[in-house]
C-alpha cells in the first residue's frame, strides 16, 4: 500500500498540461490585491531556479536527469529559448551560480559548469566538486545555495521516512568551500530541507522541513526553522514539531530542551519547499524582508482530510511572533485534485518573483503593480 501511495503522484506528475495543448490555467490562482501571475515558460519538470549572467535562469529537475537553461532575449519577460546544458545526472535538482560557473547538485556529488553563460550551445565538460555525498536516493534530491560566507551550502535528508542512520551526513545541512571542498556538517535532525535562504539583516540561516508521514492526516506540523549556532539538533528523528515525540524513537531522545523549536508549525504534510526572503522594491513594504514559502502539497492524506498545500503562503515576522498567512493559491481545486505543484521561488532583479512548477512543466512570473483607488 505504501508504494503505491508514493508511486501514483510520481505518475500524474509525468502528465503535464503542456501535453494537452493547454497553457497552465494561472487565471485559477487566487492573489491579492495588485499582483498578478502569468506563464515566463515552459520548462519540463522545473525545481531549482538559480539566476546567470545575461539574466539566464538555469533550472534543476529531479526527474529528468537534465539542467535547463531558460532564456529571454528580448526583455520582455516572456522566455524564448529552452535549452539543455546537461543530461544523465542522477536528479540534479539543485543548482547555484556564482562567480559565472553554474554548480549543480545530484544526488551524491557537486559539479561546476565554469564560464557557463557563454557556452550554453557546447557546455563545458563539469569540475567535480565532491563526490562524498551519500548516494541514497530517499530524500536525496538537492537544494543548493550560497551563502553570505560563500560557502555552499547543501542539504542530505534522511533515507527514510523515520530511522536513525549512522551515517552523520543523512538529516543534516552541510557546507563547503568550492575551493577547498571539505565538507563541515553545521547541523543536525533534519528530516528533509528543500529550501533555504539567509535573513537580509542578521544574516541567519533560515530553512523549511518536511515532518514524518504515517503518524496522521493533522500531524506532525511541518516547520519553519532557524540556525541559532553550529551544531544546532532539529530533533529528528526523536522529536517532530510542537514538541511529539515519534513512537518509535521517542524513548531515545535527550530532554526536549536539547532540540531547537521551530520558528514558525506549517499546516502538516504541506511539503514546504524553496523559500526565500523578499528583499525587493516591487512588491509592498509588507513582503520586505518576509518569508515566502512554496508548499508543494500533500500525498498521503485521507480522502476525508482532503490535501493542503498546493500554494504559496508567507511566514510574516510581526515583533516577536511569526504569523501565516496565504499568498497565492489556487493550484488544488475544490475536487481535491491539483494541476500544478509550486516548488521554488526566485527573485529577480526588477523584484518580480518566479515560481517553478514540476507538475505543471511551468514557471511563472508573479509581479504587483499598485492599485489605484480610484
Amino acid at each position: 500500500m505504501v508504494t503505491q501511495k508514493i508511486i501514483l503522484p510520481l505518475i500524474l506528475a509525468l502528465t503535464p498540461i503542456w501535453a494537452t495543448g493547454k497553457s497552465p490555467p494561472v487565471e485559477k490562482l487566487n492573489l491579492p490585491d495588485g499582483f498578478a501571475i502569468e506563464t515566463y515558460a515552459e520548462v519540463s519538470n522545473p525545481r531549482q531556479m538559480t539566476q546567470g549572467g545575461n539574466g539566464i535562469i538555469y533550472v534543476g529537475s529531479r526527474r529528468l536527469g537534465k539542467v535547463h537553461a531558460v532564456i529571454d532575449r528580448d526583455g520582455d519577460f516572456k522566455a524564448e529559448e529552452v535549452t539543455v546544458i546537461a543530461s544523465g545526472l542522477k536528479m540534479p535538482s539543485g543548482v547555484a551560480y556564482k562567480d559565472g560557473d553554474l554548480f549543480v547538485g545530484a544526488v551524491n556529488r557537486i559539479l561546476r559548469y565554469p564560464a557557463i553563460d557563454n557556452q550554453l550551445a557546447d557546455p563545458p565538460r563539469p569540475d567535480v566538486i565532491t563526490d562524498s555525498l551519500p548516494d541514497k536516493t530517499h530524500h536525496g534530491w538537492k537544494f543548493i545555495n550560497f551563502g553570505p560566507d560563500d560557502l555552499l551550502y547543501i542539504p542530505v535528508g534522511a533515507p527514510c521516512n523515520i530511522c536513525l542512520s549512522e551515517n552523520p551526513q543523512f538529516a543534516s545541512i552541510m557546507r563547503l568551500d568550492v575551493t577547498n571542498p571539505t565538507l563541515e556538517i553545521i547541523a543536525h535532525g533534519i528530516r528533509n530541507t528543500v529550501g533555504f535562504d539567509w535573513h537580509p539583516i542578521s544574516k541567519q540561516l533560515w530553512f523549511t522541513d518536511n515532518g514524518r508521514d504515517m503518524l496522521g492526516d493533522q500531524v506532525p506540523p511541518g516547520e519553519l526553522n532557524s540556525l541559532k549556532k553550529i551544531g544546532d539538533h532539529f530533533g529528528y528523528p526523536f522529536f517532530h514539531a510542537d514538541g511529539l515525540p515519534d513512537p518509535k524513537f521517542g524513548g531515545q531522545a535527550k530532554p526536549a530542551s536539547a532540540y531547537r523549536e521551530p520558528e514558525l508549525l506549517l499546516d502538516p504534510h504541506v511539503a514546504a519547499l524553496g523559500m526565500m526572503f523578499y528583499t525587493g522594491k516591487m512588491f509592498p513594504e509588507r513582503y520586505k524582508n518576509q518569508i515566502l514559502i512554496p508548499e508543494h502539497g500533500s500525498w498521503n492524506r485521507s480522502p476525508e482530510a482532503g490535501h493542503t498545500g498546493y500554494r504559496i503562503t508567507v511566514g510574516r515576522k510581526v515583533g516577536q511572533q511569526m504569523r501565516y498567512e496565504i499568498f497565492i493559491d489556487g493550484w488544488l481545486e475544490s475536487n481535491n485534485k491539483s494541476w500544478g505543484r509550486p516548488v521554488h521561488l526566485l527573485q529577480m532583479d526588477d523584484g518580480s518573483v518566479l515560481v517553478s512548477d514540476d507538475k505543471a512543466d511551468a514557471i511563472y512570473r508573479i509581479t504587483y503593480k499598485l492599485v489605484s483607488p480610484f
